[in-house]
């Protein structure tokens, strides 16, 4: 007969680690749905550096890599939100960010669903969705990882872009 003596950590139960943990995902996710990437991606980078560890880890299960470390997480996440920028505010796409609390029970483990929904100036729309877990050491992300990926509607074209640089809409006029 083997014994085994599981030990827990007073930390375990403590509630104030559950608390702090809430209260930081609380207040990162209401930064992410306040910026407005039409007026400026660089507000997205502050909230990445302001909530991220250094040595943050991010993973997702369309990829086999985990992403270790702030410096070579920060291409990934320029590369979502550069063309995202551009596509709202030079081609008039509208996009709006949904996010929806998971309860959960685990001090410093955090849970939430998350929705892009992305309306083209034709009014086609492609909305993507996903599940975040993310792990939580004093008041930064330490680990992130997007599971559940769904994408609703398919991809927007050229066709539900405004390029059209002469409308006086878009607030530019060619010279006569």
């Amino acid at each position: 007969m083997t014994h085994e003596n599981n030990l827990v950590t007073v930390s375990q139960f403590d509630g104030n680690a559950y608390k702090r943990s809430q209260a930081a995902e609380l207040t990162l996710n209401a930064a992410i749905l306040h910026a407005e990437i039409a007026k400026s991606y660089e507000e997205f980078l502050e909230i990445f550096d302001k909530f991220y560890a250094d040595d943050v880890e991010v993973s997702s299960e369309d990829s086999p890599d985990t992403i270790r470390g702030k410096e070579r997480v920060r291409p990934f996440l320029l590369n979502f939100l550069v063309p995202l920028h551009v596509m709202a505010e030079v081609a008039g796409l509208s996009i709006s960010v949904q996010q929806t609390e998971v309860p959960r029970d685990t001090a410093n483990e955090t849970h939430s669903g998350w929705k892009i929904d992305f309306a083209g100036t034709s009014g086609r729309r492609c909305t993507l969705k996903w599940n975040a877990i993310r792990r939580w050491k004093a008041s930064r992300v330490v680990y992130e990882h997007h599971y559940n990926h769904e994408q609703i509607g398919g991809p927007l074209t050229e066709d539900d872009l405004n390029f059209d640089w002469s409308r006086a809409e878009a607030g530019f006029q060619l010279p006569s």
